[in-house]
């Protein structure tokens, strides 16, 4: 089977419309971090693209795989993992198996039946270039190319380890996390205001894949319990206060900052902390939140001072909230 050598080098092939992407040069030129700058590259490279794909499905995964985001869950899995001491090239693919699982989700959530959105990371969304159809096969793609590198990455571990990181896989990403908060989403509107709130929509939805994120490679080294329930208190006050924040951004910002749909929560009846119950309420959660946080982290950081990037990610987190004024939106948040 032939492969292009690259998502790059297959773009340069691909015949098909690239009206979504936005232009390629520069993609690893980065300012930041050298572990980003390697995930950057292995987000593009680490699903095989052979030359004989059909050229709509090409063009919808070369695509994905130009637009990034801001690789967060990524470099979440991999600090995580090297601070844990996980073989380098274990931690690579774990974290790209956790960003593709995202990716995945998110062209899935863009949907007509789903959020409906226009644009997502600055781009038309992938089904208004491709078709819902491509889209929906593009998304499947990438979570099969997920469980694979998760499988290579786990594969040399003791088989106790392989079974606590795939069931926490499975619990997560499933029935009881992701999946549930999908639904719980797009039915809110018709639940009674003492049905289910919209921090419960959040805990599945968008907990998880931070959980997911902070427990997977802990899970997979063996970590000790107490190290376990710290993360976990983590990804629940972090995975709240994102929610919170993309909250807001959803009502305040517009496309051009956001990069992404504006006011879909408002206009389909969605889950919003900042409609719920107003901005300023909705920002004195975020930082009751960082609080929580930043004891856990203190405490994990003098458990194990390997993972003192912990301390950072707080710190981004702060300027983000502090960042958005509601009555002036700062672009580019």
């Amino acid at each position: 089977m032939r492969l292009h050598a690259s998502a790059l080098d297959a773009i340069a092939f691909h015949p098909a419309d690239r009206r979504g992407a936005q232009p390629v040069a520069g993609f690893v030129e980065s300012n930041n971090s050298p572990a980003r700058d390697r995930l950057l590259r292995a987000f593009a490279s680490s699903l095989p693209l052979p030359a004989e794909t059909e050229p709509q499905l090409l063009g919808a995964l070369c695509q994905v795989l130009q637009l990034p985001g801001s690789l967060v869950r990524a470099q979440l899995v991999f600090e995580v993992a090297c601070a844990y001491e996980l073989d380098d090239g274990a931690a690579q693919e774990m974290a790209i198996a956790i960003e593709y699982f995202h990716s995945a989700s998110l062209l899935f959530d863009d949907l007509p039946c789903m959020d409906n959105a226009e644009e997502r990371r600055d781009a038309l969304c992938v089904h208004q270039v491709y078709g819902e159809s491509v889209a929906i096969l593009a998304a499947l793609a990438l979570f099969n190319r997920a469980y694979a590198l998760l499988w290579h990455a786990l594969a040399r571990l003791p088989i106790e380890r392989q079974a606590a990181a795939l069931n926490y896989v499975e619990r997560w990403l499933g029935i009881e996390g992701l999946l549930n908060g999908q639904s719980l989403d797009l039915h809110y509107a018709g639940v009674s205001p003492i049905g289910f709130s919209s921090q419960q929509v959040a805990l599945s939805k968008t907990v998880s894949l931070i959980r997911v994120s902070l427990l997977l490679p802990a899970l997979a080294v063996g970590a000790p319990a107490v190290e376990l329930r710290m993360l976990e208190r983590l990804a629940i006050s972090w995975g709240l206060s994102y929610q919170i924040l993309d909250d807001l951004k959803g009502v305040y910002q517009k496309p051009n900052q956001s990069g992404k749909t504006a006011d879909r929560d408002a206009g389909l009846y969605r889950p919003n902390a900042a409609l719920d119950s107003g901005a300023e309420e909705a920002l004195l959660r975020i930082e009751r939140l960082m609080r929580l946080g930043d004891r856990v982290v203190e405490k994990m950081v003098r458990r194990l001072p390997a993972v003192s990037f912990l301390q950072e990610l707080c710190l981004r987190l702060r300027k983000e909230v502090a960042a958005l004024k509601v009555d002036r939106p700062a672009s580019g948040l």
